[in-house]
């Protein structure tokens, strides 16, 4: 079954812009892998302090969980919404199978970042910047994606649900404040002053 509601623009603006602060995110943890790779005791331009930096992050196991660092799920990952951002911006139609697999990769990667962000927290007890980058764009995008999910048929057919979905976009926003008031509060819980540290870097 295809869409037959007027084109999604503003989500579809949302994945580019998304796509393209992740991906910058993780092309910057790349390169930070590569000085790493290249020097063990290298100075990373992202390890600001002793609980924001990168290098922890990109030393532990968790950086390469998979068996290669993580920005490269980054750097190949974040085609997928732009890619798919651009189509729907240009009037592109999909199948409801096809919005089902992306909203599946979409749900991984929010999956993938909430561990993360808990491993960073609990068990490294370090913020990494260009992570925390990467976080903050998938955890609305995972909300907004739900959402037009939801409304645009592939969750569920019922026109209430539809029409409900339509103006729960318009929370989107809230939900995405709200989580990273929680992230912060972890943080803070655990003894990471995140923003302690961060006004002492910037004044």
């Amino acid at each position: 079954m295809s869409e037959t509601r007027p084109r999604p623009t503003l989500y579809a603006v949302w994945l580019i812009v998304a796509s393209v602060i992740g991906w910058w995110a993780a092309f910057q943890l790349t390169v930070e892998k590569f000085a790493l790779l290249a020097d063990p005791d290298a100075s990373l331009s992202c390890d600001l302090s002793a609980f924001i930096q990168c290098g922890k992050n990109l030393e532990s196991w968790q950086g390469s969980v998979f068996g290669f660092p993580n920005p490269i799920l980054g750097l190949t990952g974040w085609m997928a919404p732009l890619v798919v951002g651009v189509a729907v911006l240009a009037g592109a139609r999909f199948p409801r199978w096809f919005w089902a697999l992306f909203g599946a990769g979409i749900t991984f990667a929010f999956g993938f970042v909430c561990w993360l962000i808990s491993q960073s927290i609990y068990e490294l007890i370090v913020l990494c910047p260009w992570c925390m980058v990467t976080w903050a764009v998938t955890i609305p995008t995972f909300f907004a994606t739900a959402v037009h999910l939801l409304r645009n048929g592939t969750i569920s057919r019922s026109e209430k649900v539809r029409a409900r979905a339509e103006k729960l976009m318009a929370w989107v926003p809230l939900a995405t404040i709200l989580a990273y008031a929680i992230i912060i509060a972890m943080a803070q819980a655990k003894g990471i002053d995140f923003l302690g540290e961060m006004a002492g870097l910037l004044f």
